[in-house]
């Protein structure tokens, strides 16, 4: 006697995978690659990259295997799959039931920068030096550290992110002469972090912005290269101070949610040091200290500014 079949057990799974089945890759933005599609709609890694999920990851919530996606995640989902109002509460429902309570969504990543670590961006000066988040945003800097990236002060404080100027910004492949070597080392450390942290809110909507704006990033994402930042030497043509090279090192600051503190240095007396004692000189805002976002605490005077010492004499 044959078995009597049983209602799936997977309804988040066969959700999305209907959802992705019937969304062409024109229609979320992407440009399909040359050959004959065996999968109707999106393929599965798509889905995933549009989502900023790893294709791990996505491949386990289509078979039932993972039934705790984030909020952030499953709000990523909707936006990738282009979900209507309707779809994505029934998304979240599903999602619900798949772990029996829904959990509160993780808090995002603080991006307060400590006043010792503002003091040693200072005493850094005049090697331009900077503090990145996690996701590569740009939390705080000294007078070099932003003048290093030409245009970068004219983005608002939130856009100011090293794999968006490294993608969107016109001046980034003229500064960068290893532009792609850099590009692919800055989205291996994206995908490293998603293989470890594959909820984190402060990485979708990143890698969802640059996937749709920047071909050179879908592809790189798609190729799941992970490798990290390693120490050496960085050459660096520069609109105001010509062709520099100089030495390079990042750091992981402890006691934070992954901020790294980044510098660029070259020797006392050469060229390359000269060049970065004009950069330290010609910053942007003159009048300003050593800066950070303005809803982060700092030292400061009664004007509530960081107040910015001239560099050390190096006489």
């Amino acid at each position: 006697m044959a078995a009597e079949s049983t209602p799936t057990s997977n309804e988040l799974g066969e959700f999305l995978r209907a959802r992705r089945t019937q969304i062409t890759p024109s229609e979320a933005g992407l440009t399909p690659g040359p050959g004959l599609r065996r999968t109707p709609g999106l393929r599965r890694e798509e889905a995933a990259t549009l989502a900023g999920v790893s294709n791990d990851y996505y491949t386990r919530l289509e078979r039932g295997k993972e039934t705790r996606p984030s909020p952030a995640v499953i709000d990523a989902l909707a936006r990738a799959l282009r979900l209507t109002d309707d779809e994505h509460v029934h998304l979240r429902t599903l999602a619900a039931h798949a772990h029996c309570r829904a959990p509160e969504p993780p808090p995002a990543p603080s991006r307060t920068v400590s006043a010792g670590v503002k003091l040693l961006l200072e005493a850094l000066r005049p090697n331009p030096a900077y503090v990145l988040s996690r996701t590569g945003d740009v939390l705080a800097w000294n007078p070099g550290g932003l003048q290093l990236f030409p245009g970068a002060d004219d983005w608002p404080l939130k856009q100011r992110n090293i794999a968006r100027y490294l993608f969107l910004h016109p001046a980034a492949k003229n500064l960068f002469p290893d532009w792609e070597q850099q590009t692919r080392t800055c989205v291996a450390g994206l995908r490293a972090l998603a293989g470890t942290d594959p909820d984190a809110p402060d990485l979708a909507g990143l890698v969802g912005e640059l996937v749709l704006k920047s071909p050179d990033f879908a592809r790189l994402w798609e190729r799941y290269e992970v490798k990290g930042h390693a120490p050496g030497t960085k050459t660096l043509h520069h609109p105001l101070v010509g062709t520099i090279t100089l030495g390079f090192q990042a750091m992981t600051i402890e006691g934070t949610p992954g901020h790294r503190l980044s510098t660029y240095f070259a020797a006392p007396g050469t060229p390359d040091h000269d060049a970065l004692i004009l950069l330290d000189m010609t910053a942007t805002h003159p009048a300003a200290a050593t800066k950070s976002e303005p809803d982060q605490p700092a030292p400061s005077g009664d004007d509530g500014r960081v107040h910015r010492h001239p560099p050390p004499n190096r006489t």
